[in-house]
């Protein structure tokens, strides 16, 4: 199960391996309306994914379903499912796992790269990506770290870019999910001055790819 909240910000190259492992996807658009299912539904589910949007997560006024979308995550983590969540599904998924979200001093847009922790390195979906390695950012807001989770990645604007709970649940503040056909629609939303160069993208992607193919074969096992 995909929770999509904005036209622009789909799945990418997440269903692109969903769809080569064979698996079926049910996408929520929240930005269409579509009510999530109960938390009560989450096991019949094979796994959640929530992607990005521009709101914050605690924008519960404007955008309700940010409520029910972290009592969502929260059983799908307590189920043991394989969970992802991307930049705000990460600042959802923290959230709901009792972490505090909150606004960095500067926002952090475009191409950029994170570092892994030493648990980072030992991971066995972000790990194999490298010490190192360049991703894509949008955000302001940044997560803490749930009690009893591993902090796997930061770099020097924010502390904490990636998070394990468990051993199947995932927080990623950057898009691990930027193909080529989402770049190019980024392109003309990005701030003045900011630029996804076709090489930073292809080189975005690769790691992306082999990021969200370990993910999907960790659901697997």
């Amino acid at each position: 199960m995909l929770v999509q909240h904005a036209v622009s910000e789909g799945a990418g190259l997440i269903a692109t391996a969903l769809e080569r492992a064979g698996i079926e996807q049910t996408v929520f658009r929240t930005d269409l309306g579509e009510p999530l299912p109960n938390e009560r539904a989450i096991r019949t589910l094979g796994g959640l994914v929530v992607l990005g949007g521009a709101m914050s997560v605690h924008d519960v006024h404007d955008h309700p379903w940010l409520v029910a979308e972290r009592d969502l995550l929260a059983s799908a983590t307590s189920e043991g499912l394989t969970v992802l969540g991307v930049c705000l599904g990460a600042q959802q998924l923290a959230m709901a796992l009792g972490a505090e979200v909150t606004t960095g001093s500067l926002p952090e847009i475009g191409p950029g790269q994170v570092m892994l922790t030493a648990e980072g390195l030992e991971d066995p979906v972000l790990g194999p990506a490298g010490p190192a390695f360049p991703c894509m950012h949008w955000h302001a807001d940044t997560f803490a770290i749930p009690e009893g989770g591993v902090r796997l990645s930061g770099n020097a604007m924010f502390a904490n870019q990636a998070f394990r709970y468990g051993e199947r649940a995932y927080g990623l503040q950057f898009h691990v999910e930027l193909d080529a056909a989402q770049a190019e629609t980024w392109s003309t939303e990005l701030p003045a001055g900011v630029t996804i160069p076709d090489e930073a993208q292809a080189r975005i992607e690769e790691i992306g790819t082999g990021i969200i193919e370990r993910l999907v074969a960790l659901a697997d096992r």
